[in-house]
């Protein structure tokens, strides 16, 4: 590991420990709740521990000065809910591009299973042999998903993680496979950090509850969007997970520490 590279890790990271807030559901959803004031959702959840945040190259500018020193890292492909294929992620910038834009990391999304699965493989693998030029993390976001493919499938999902690690990345995010007996088969699957996506909205409990099972699973911590950026609280949210990924509590004693239950 080059020291540009274990530098720009850090940034994104606590004591090989991560927290990231994705808020590039724009280009997918819109200005959904949360994302029009991006600026506001940003400060809150960095100053509730976040260590990275992550959107689209465009929204850079809205990023930096709201970020309180938090890792910043820039995705690299996308689509939209109102497209004719949600799963067809395409490029939107290189690994040049995030560089100019003040990123810390790249991310890119690849659909392990879909049919778009050949494309994204081999835009992987070029994305991650220019980050390497550069001295850049890739954060691979590789997801069990397609016809047939079940999404929580502690096999399916491995394959996924270990996908991403033979194509280069540096930290690999998937989804969770329901328990933390479970997810250690897919965190044995790879030594990348194994971070878990946070899925849909649920309720504060449900959240932290997930975060500690993935923990006692050997994750590395999370990449979640909208269980945060969409909550009422994004920095007591942001807390309260972060008690879990950074000082091991667990659920109650995250709950409190994000303001949710009484001390």
């Amino acid at each position: 590991m080059t020291a540009g590279l274990s530098a720009r890790l850090d940034r994104i990271s606590t004591n090989d420990r991560y927290l990231i807030v994705p808020m590039d559901h724009g280009i997918t959803m819109g200005a959904v709740q949360g994302l029009v004031d991006i600026e506001s959702t940003i400060d809150g959840v960095t100053s509730g521990g976040a260590d990275a945040v992550l959107t689209q190259r465009g929204i850079a500018p809205r990023v930096h000065e709201n970020k309180n020193d938090a890792g910043y890292i820039v995705h690299l492909n996308g689509s939209t809910t109102i497209g004719p294929d949600e799963s067809d992620k395409r490029v939107t910038g290189t690994a040049e591009d995030a560089v100019r834009a003040g990123a810390d990391a790249v991310s890119f999304h690849i659909n392990v299973g879909s049919d778009h699965e050949p494309d994204q493989i081999e835009e992987l693998a070029e994305l991650t042999a220019d980050a390497e030029r550069l001295g850049l993390p890739v954060l691979a976001m590789a997801y069990a998903r397609g016809p047939g493919v079940d999404e929580s499938d502690p096999e399916a999902l491995g394959h996924a993680v270990r996908l991403a690690e033979e194509l280069g990345a540096d930290v690999v995010k998937t989804g969770y496979s329901g328990d933390g007996d479970s997810f250690e088969r897919v965190t044995e699957s790879t030594r990348l950090p194994v971070v878990i996506a946070g899925g849909s909205k649920g309720t504060d409990r449900e959240t932290v509850e997930m975060v500690r099972g993935a923990m006692d699973g050997e994750a590395a911590g999370v990449s979640m969007g909208r269980s945060i950026f969409q909550h009422d609280d994004p920095e007591g949210i942001a807390r309260a997970v972060s008690a879990v990924v950074h000082d091991d509590a667990g659920v109650e004693e995250a709950l409190r520490a994000g303001g949710f239950v009484e001390a």
